[in-house]
């Protein structure tokens, strides 16, 4: 890991950085349902969401949040703030993320954008392997 930078697990002081993250990088953020309520219901049933930060500042510049549903473990808001981006910074947040994910005991499913090359490059080249041409529905006021 390069040495400007530590991951560690999130802190609830930590939540304006990783929602403004995730605004930034269009992951989601409380307008998606993404809020701190949500993040701490999911780390007490044993998620977890790993914060990348710079050592000299303590600013938050990648997330990687697992949660569960005792199947399989699921990879959301797995990203890096786009002034950080380039850095190579991805791969050590992914090696963090799957020890993590290990850990859990689970498969690991995640969902990408097609368009999204650097992400689909960085999740293949991890062992991710492309289930087929699914559609994704929701809702999210329910």
């Amino acid at each position: 890991m390069q040495n400007d930078y530590a991951i560690r697990d999130y802190r609830p002081a930590d939540w304006t950085a990783v929602e403004a993250l995730w605004v930034a990088t269009g992951m989601g953020g409380s307008y998606r349902g993404d809020t701190p309520e949500v993040v701490q219901r999911t780390i007490a049933g044993g998620g977890r969401l790993l914060v990348m930060e710079r050592r000299d500042t303590g600013a938050v510049v990648g997330t990687a949040w697992l949660t569960h549903d005792y199947r399989r473990s699921y990879l959301h808001h797995f990203g890096i703030l786009p002034a950080y981006q380039g850095k190579k910074l991805a791969n050590d947040l992914m090696a963090a993320t799957l020890a993590a994910a290990k850990e859990m005991g689970y498969q690991c499913k995640l969902e990408v954008h097609r368009q999204n090359t650097p992400a689909v490059t960085l999740y293949r080249k991890n062992g991710f392997q492309y289930l087929g041409d699914y559609d994704v529905y929701i809702i999210r006021d329910l």
